[in-house]
């Protein structure tokens, strides 16, 4: 039997995910070390939303609990607030155009000019490094023991980090939705009483963060916990 802190690792983790998102890399090492911990043993259970690099976590998970309200995003990264997609379409896009009517040069060059160097490819990377560790954990574990995952996890793929098919990285995207793209997804409301549990905890948390000047609890089984507040502005 695997113990940490008091902890039964055995018994798996349900992981409630209530976040807009993040850095890749950060997403990354949190996902490798729960699987160190709970061996892949870990159910994300999203009660409002999981946006793009929860997502991402959500899809490193064996299942994912969605009710009625929950929604996750797509994981297409963005990079200074911009999709990284639309930036390489709008270059290749003023690469294009200069070819058909040089006479556009200037106007693209202005365009073009707010980028700085390599950072194009840098788009690149950040697409794909999303993309591969997403299909990684895909394959891993929530497609673990399905031989015919390749395909399955294809599409997975194509459709969360797809920008022209999203629009938008804001676009929500539904228990049903997430579930016809094929995701493993179990349906909040078939557990009224885990649900309930479930809600009860979220509204919980967001008052406390949303109407206290708290910006982090850290709290064990115990009840011992530790509390960071918000620093107060200097007079």
């Amino acid at each position: 039997m695997a113990v940490i802190h008091g902890m039964d690792r055995s018994k798996g983790l349900d992981l409630l995910l209530h976040t807009p998102g993040g850095s890749i890399t950060a997403t990354e090492s949190l996902v490798n070390y729960l699987k160190k911990l709970f061996d892949g043993n870990v159910r994300a259970i999203i009660p409002q939303i999981a946006m793009s690099a929860g997502t991402m976590i959500a899809c490193s998970c064996k299942s994912i609990m969605m009710g009625k309200q929950s929604s996750i995003g797509p994981i297409d990264p963005q990079l200074q607030g911009i999709p990284a997609q639309g930036i390489i379409d709008e270059f290749e896009r003023a690469i294009s155009e200069v070819k058909k009517d040089p006479s556009t040069t200037d106007i693209w060059r202005t365009v073009v000019a707010k980028y700085p160097p390599t950072f194009i490819g840098e788009c690149a990377n950040a697409i794909r490094l999303s993309q591969t560790l997403v299909a990684s954990w895909l394959s891993s574990n929530m497609f673990a023991a399905d031989p015919r995952k390749e395909p399955k996890i294809s599409h997975i793929i194509n459709s969360l980090s797809d920008h022209n098919n999203s629009m938008t990285h804001s676009r929500h995207i539904d228990a049903l939705e997430a579930e016809k793209i094929g995701l493993l997804i179990e349906h909040m409301e078939n557990n009224n009483t885990l649900q309930d549990k479930i809600l009860t905890v979220h509204h919980a948390f967001v008052h406390t963060l949303g109407g206290a000047s708290i910006k982090k609890i850290v709290e064990n089984h115990d009840g011992v916990a530790l509390v960071q507040h918000i620093a107060e502005p200097s007079q």
